[in-house]
């Protein structure tokens, strides 16, 4: 039923005069309320202006002021101010409480209270928690007759509210209990109180709820709580072959006889039981054989081995209790197992566990990293060594060259300076002087002979003015030979 519809109830009493609230206010436990409301016409400063509750049908005052003595009051955790100024009246309710819902209105007094301005105010309780806890409300006594209506416990979505769990009030005892499911609702009939309590949490149940009055098809809202539950969740990195070891801590000593069971998740969110701590109930299943469970009741820790795993055995597993052929989540694990490359080692698990590998596997070599080290060590000094062999070659190829001129040099000398050895002109050119008589040096083309013969003239250069006179018997010739350096060309 809509929230408007269940305030009209609410109204629908003798002596409140408006029909309808003006005004809807949500808020969380322990946040605070400013409200204001405007005078009406004929409202002055001098009467009295009171914050009141609506109980039974009436306006029952909570506070008020003292007309024209004082224009302010305050009691606890409400305050009240009269601006006359601005004719308005205003009103704090601090540190909120589930219990403080209900109807309230600013009034002026002037023989009986009349409403200025109305406000239904809603407090939800906002609770989070983890799976496996349990969590308890108490509901706020009802503004209706107590005896009258049945007390239920429902859960709220966009259109209704679904009945979790119920109570009709009995005639001939003091005290009723319904359980459904996991909800236990308590109705304490001498404190008028109700209280609600859920066992064993889990993430689907998080929520609204409503503690309500069901009467005559209507549920009366008394209060509204909002339930967060949160998972408990790891992730395990295993290789193939290897081992995995979970551990799955409980705290609830009433959950130490409870059967414990790993289970894997499957479509719609169902879970295949695979192992569990009763020995009778272990499922066929591919990985029979290579799962293990064990729970340690004194320590309160179940604990899970995964062996010899395989690529198909990545997926989400659950630790949970195993109750009545229900399973509640204790943890939800995310396994994944990667493919074990050649030449490598088995690596250990994320989170708490490790992964190792089996007994028949062969054992990972201590020596790893040095092997890698010695590796790189030897690698740096491979190349320091192709380096010097390089540079060596470099510079034994320059001392070679640098022989080998040395030598042609020492060639060139020996031919054009060797004792005993002159060298004959085989032939040459005469070249006439130039027409102008100038000191311009003649050309001569000279072949050059290693071995001279008798009979071949002997040239010697020398100025003729240094020749001796020729002597009948002398074989010597005697001209000026010179040497001028040709045009260069400029292409080399």
């Amino acid at each position: 039923m809509e929230l408007r519809a269940l305030l009209l109830l609410l109204l629908c009493f003798p002596g409140f005069e408006a029909q309808v609230p003006n005004t809807e206010e949500t808020h969380s436990e322990g946040s605070s309320l400013y409200f204001q409301c405007p005078y009406r016409a004929g409202t002055t400063h001098q009467q009295q202006k009171a914050w009141c509750r609506l109980r039974g049908g009436r306006w029952e005052p909570l506070l008020e002021t003292k007309g024209s003595h004082t224009n302010w009051a305050a009691k606890g955790r409400i305050a009240l101010k009269d601006n006359p100024t601005e004719r308005t009246v205003s009103v704090t309710m601090t540190e909120l409480q589930a219990e403080d819902s209900g109807t309230y209105c600013c009034a002026y007094y002037s023989y009986g209270y009349h409403p200025l301005r109305t406000v239904s105010l809603f407090v939800f309780k906002e609770l989070r928690k983890w799976e496996l806890d349990s969590v308890s409300v108490q509901c706020p006594p009802s503004t209706l007759s107590y005896s009258v209506g049945t007390k239920v416990w429902c859960r709220r979505d966009e259109t209704e509210c679904s009945i979790v769990a119920r109570t009709d009030y009995p005639s001939t005892q003091l005290n009723s209990k319904a359980l459904e499911d996991r909800t236990l609702l308590q109705d304490d009939t001498q404190k008028r109180t109700v209280t609600v309590t859920m066992q064993k949490l889990q993430a689907e149940d998080s929520g609204t709820y409503w503690c309500a009055l069901y009467r005559r098809s209507y549920l009366t809202w008394l209060m509204e709580v909002r339930l967060s539950v949160s998972k408990r969740t790891k992730q395990y990195t295993a290789k193939e072959s290897g081992d995995v070891s979970v551990q799955c801590p409980y705290s609830a000593p009433g959950y130490r006889a409870v059967s414990k069971a790993w289970c894997k998740e499957g479509a719609r969110k169902s879970c295949s039981v695979l192992v569990t701590t009763n020995s009778l109930e272990y499922q066929r299943t591919s990985q029979q054989g290579r799962v293990r469970i064990q729970d340690d009741t004194e320590r309160g820790i179940v604990t899970v081995t995964m062996e010899r795993l395989q690529a198909q055995d990545a997926g989400v597993y659950w630790c949970a209790l195993y109750e009545h052929a229900n399973l509640f989540r204790m943890l939800e694990v995310t396994l994944n197992v990667s493919e074990v490359l050649a030449g490598t080692t088995l690596s250990g698990a994320a989170g708490t566990s490790q992964a190792t590998p089996p007994a028949n596997s062969p054992a990972p070599s201590s020596n790893g990293n040095t092997f890698i080290l010695l590796s790189g060590v030897l690698s740096i000094l491979f190349l320091l060594a192709l380096i010097s062999l390089v540079s060596l070659y470099v510079w034994r190829c320059k001392q070679l060259n640098r022989t080998a001129h040395s030598k042609r040099n020492r060639e060139e000398e020996d031919t054009y300076e060797k004792p005993g050895v002159t060298a004959q002109p085989d032939n040459y050119e005469r070249l006439e002087s130039p027409r102008d008589n100038s000191k311009d040096l003649k050309y001569v083309t000279l072949n050059f002979k290693s071995q001279l013969s008798p009979e071949d003239p002997l040239y010697c250069n020398v100025e003729l003015s240094e020749a001796h006179r020729k002597p009948k018997d002398d074989s010597v010739e005697y001209a000026i030979i010179a040497f001028k350096q040709l045009p260069t060309n400029d292409k080399g």
